[in-house]
């Protein structure tokens, strides 16, 4: 690791200036007013491509299986079809700091997970992404324009549930937009 770089947050690639988070309001007011974000393994479908080539290059030991990695999705852009593909997403969770945003979630995470390796990208569509499937979608899924924070732990395990963490409030730094605002 680059000494430049904090322990808690390493991002493989330059953020964009603003996240896009489509949900449902219920979610999405607790995330702008609490900071709270659920992780989650990645879907099930993902589990069963490659597993040993998930988030690599995290390290140079053996990657770990996708079952025992965590991840928070988001999207690079505003886009009206988004609401469409994630569905029952009736608001979209606007971030105006995407940087500020991404140091204050991987430090909750570490808070959190002090063992664990955090890294944030985006994922490559159509061309295997240089960190591993984790990072790496089939082509007719671009419209995602997913932009992706993964943790893996340091130590093996042999799975993972689901984590909640809080941020603190971000309404100084996002916004909840509607369809068609």
């Amino acid at each position: 690791m680059n000494p430049a770089q904090s322990r808690s947050s390493v991002h493989a690639y330059q953020r964009p200036s603003k996240l896009y988070r489509y949900s449902q309001r219920q979610w999405l007011e607790r995330s702008l007013q609490l900071g709270e974000f659920r992780l989650r393994p990645p879907p099930a479908e993902m589990q069963m491509t490659a597993p040993v080539q998930q988030i690599i290059p995290f390290s140079a030991r053996r990657s770990v299986a996708a079952s025992t990695f965590l991840t928070l999705s988001m999207a690079d852009s505003w886009d009206e079809k988004l609401f469409d593909i994630f569905g029952g997403a009736d608001t979209c969770l606007v971030v105006h700091d995407a940087e500020q945003f991404g140091e204050r979630i991987h430090r909750a995470v570490q808070r959190m997970l002090p063992s664990w390796a955090g890294i944030d990208a985006a994922i490559s569509y159509g061309t295997p992404s240089p960190l591993g499937a984790a990072f790496s979608k089939a082509r007719q899924l671009a419209l995602e324009k997913e932009w992706l924070f993964a943790w893996r732990p340091t130590q093996h395990v042999m799975s993972c549930s689901p984590v909640v963490i809080r941020i603190g409030s971000i309404e100084s730094i996002a916004e909840l937009r509607v369809r068609g605002a």
